[in-house]
């Protein structure tokens, strides 16, 4: 069965979002969604390495635990990883609200898109990268827009359900704030990495941003740097979780991207 929310990609699309489609994700859900009322935000509590680890959990859902009874999955619609990607996980009904109510609306599962972010709720995994803090925001407003509702139908899951959950950690009314300034069309345009650092004083041209995916010799040349054995030249998980622990040792924000201020970073290793 093909649920509903098959417009998801398009419109993240349309807000120039990077967008990744999990296979089968069409049919994907609990049941059919009603009517589209909102958005609830969620960080996923998971691992502090890799893009998006809790990938799978999402999917699939929890097993019961100490504490934690079974919830099968999908556990939202989106997943929005470090890099600023947005997974499509369902296009129907996902097990992520619970009992609780914002705006009056107590049928969260039924009728708030959920979004999963990548980040463990802890102090070590601050600040939040600021490509994906930006594609959250644009992510929300534009599903918003979709079902032409204001920001004031976005809400953290901590709001939603106060006696129960405590995410997302950021400032939820300034997140609406955002939300409501690129509905508004008064939102700065996004502060984007360079594609290619500034020549350098050898006078060679400036070496391209990596990021997870790439394959060429400036990946196997930074592999190199990394100490990476073997330097494959495909910028895979490993490099990607290297690169993020230089950067949380430099106080850099830990996107796992290497743009001018990480190849910096990486020319002073021995």
């Amino acid at each position: 069965m093909t649920f509903s929310l098959l417009w998801l990609p398009e419109v993240l699309k349309d807000a120039g979002l990077k967008v990744a489609l999990v296979p089968g994700w069409e049919s994907r859900g609990r049941a059919e969604m009603g009517p589209v009322m909102g958005v609830l935000c969620h960080y996923t509590a998971g691992s502090r390495k890799g893009n998006m680890p809790t990938l799978d959990l999402l999917i699939k859902g929890r097993e019961e635990s100490p504490g934690a009874e079974a919830l099968p999955g999908p556990l939202c619609q989106l997943g929005l990883g470090r890099d600023g990607t947005y997974y499509v996980v369902a296009a129907g009904r996902a097990n992520h609200a619970g009992k609780g109510v914002w705006q009056g609306i107590t049928t969260g599962n039924s009728n708030f898109i959920g979004i999963e972010a990548e980040n463990t709720g802890r102090p070590d995994d601050h600040p939040w990268p600021p490509v994906q803090l930006d594609a959250y925001h644009r992510g929300v407003a534009a599903i918003l827009k979709r079902v032409g509702r204001g920001a004031e139908f976005c809400a953290g899951h901590k709001e939603y359900a106060p006696q129960r959950k405590t995410d997302p950690d950021f400032d939820m009314n300034e997140f609406r704030a955002q939300v409501a300034a690129i509905l508004a069309g008064t939102a700065p345009p996004p502060t984007l990495i360079p594609a290619v650092e500034a020549p350098r004083q050898s006078g060679e041209p400036g070496r391209p941003t990596l990021r997870r995916g790439m394959a060429n010799d400036f990946v196997r040349a930074l592999q190199v740097k990394l100490h990476i054995d073997p330097p494959t030249g495909t910028f895979g998980p490993v490099t990607e979780a290297a690169i993020r622990d230089l950067q949380r040792a430099r106080a850099m924000v830990p996107d796992g991207i290497v743009g001018p201020k990480t190849w910096a970073a990486v020319d002073e290793l021995t």
